[in-house]
């Protein structure tokens, strides 16, 4: 078991719109300690996805403290996300828990949590976004896009994308001040087929070394 694993502790938070709840997975040594990374989940699911659970195994080694976030609405066992505005006020509520070791810290989520911390990001003095499948617009209609709140993040941003993700693949992205990964093949929640010739845990090594050399480059 790695020491991330070790130290693993779960926090309430209370905010505005319910208690939420941060796993902790702290760096391996406290001491070097340089970042924290805040992810949170989408409006279909929780911190149990495959790319959290990767970055949460593979990041402390490396200096960055993982906080899984768990929205209110997740917490309270809805099975249904709330509309963003409430979203964002749960993601505010947490952000002083976040910040109370006093390192700089990485706002990031998946899909819907994307979306989140790219909205707040300049608000809450974010050090930077990581947007993992981010929802570039509904499947099918490209004509609905949410570019306007990944480029309006105002921080370092890296998007983690899906190559068949209906939520926008790589190509359908706009240009910007953001940097952008593609894991091959990957779906919405980085599913790969069999017939792609890449396996689900070399697509997660394709994402968490992305995230790795990313973060390493913040100063």
């Amino acid at each position: 078991m790695s020491t991330a694993e070790t130290g693993r502790r779960a926090e309430t938070v209370d905010t505005e719109a319910g208690p939420a709840r941060i796993t902790w997975l702290p760096a391996e040594n406290a001491k070097n300690a340089r970042l924290v990374l805040a992810v949170s989940h989408g409006a279909g699911g929780g911190i149990e996805t495959r790319d959290l659970r990767a970055l949460a195994a593979a990041l402390p080694v490396h200096g960055v403290t993982v906080a899984l976030v768990e929205q209110p609405w997740r917490v309270a066992g809805k099975k249904l996300a709330p509309a963003p505005k409430t979203l964002d006020t749960g993601w505010r509520g947490l952000w002083p828990a976040l910040t109370a070791a006093g390192l700089p810290v990485v706002a990031g989520g998946r899909s819907a949590g994307a979306r989140v911390a790219c909205r707040t990001a300049a608000e809450l003095g974010a050090h930077a976004v990581l947007a993992l499948s981010f929802p570039l617009h509904p499947p099918g209609k490209p004509e609905k896009s949410r570019k306007d709140e990944l480029l309006g993040s105002g921080v370092p941003t890296l998007v983690v994308q899906g190559g068949n993700d209906p939520f926008g693949r790589p190509a359908e992205f706009p240009p910007g001040k953001y940097e952008i990964t593609e894991v091959p093949y990957g779906d919405h929640g980085f599913a790969v087929p069999k017939k792609s010739g890449l396996t689900e845990d070399q697509a997660m090594e394709i994402l968490t070394a992305a995230v790795t050399a990313w973060l390493s480059t913040l100063a």
